[in-house]
């Protein structure tokens, strides 16, 4: 569901305001969408002033960086394994930045804003 961040119709003190406009299109934001484990969906959004952004639904391949040869791989990711943000996100296999997946390579960090980017990256974690 979408949330509205416009101006209050009350002052402080729990008077009403008396010259109040109604909501415009530009305070509502947009829905929450989580990128999940999963085949790869993704949903354009427009915004203001006709520019457009890409969220991920779901996705099961990640840019995987090897800071040690500076090489960078396009693998699939099984689960994610640590979520700093929030621990109910590990269950639900909910993509973050800061994230921490399974691969094939080992731990990858995540390092892009999924819902913002509308691309997966990470970093190789060295154990």
């Amino acid at each position: 569901m979408a949330q509205w961040h416009g101006v209050s119709k009350r002052k402080p003190s729990g008077g009403r305001k008396r010259m109040m406009r109604g909501k415009r299109r530009t305070e509502i934001s947009s829905e929450k969408q989580f990128a999940v484990l999963g085949e790869s969906k993704r949903k354009k959004y427009r915004k203001t002033g006709a520019s457009t952004q890409i969220k991920v639904l779901s996705e099961e391949m990640i840019n995987v960086n090897n800071p040690s040869d500076g090489t960078t791989k396009s693998i699939k990711f099984t689960t994610v394994s640590k979520n700093s943000s929030n621990p109910n996100y590990v269950r639900r296999n909910i993509l973050t930045k800061g994230a921490i997946v399974e691969t094939e390579l080992g731990k990858v960090m995540i390092t892009s804003r999924p819902g913002q980017d509308g691309v997966i990256n990470g970093t190789l974690i060295e154990d």
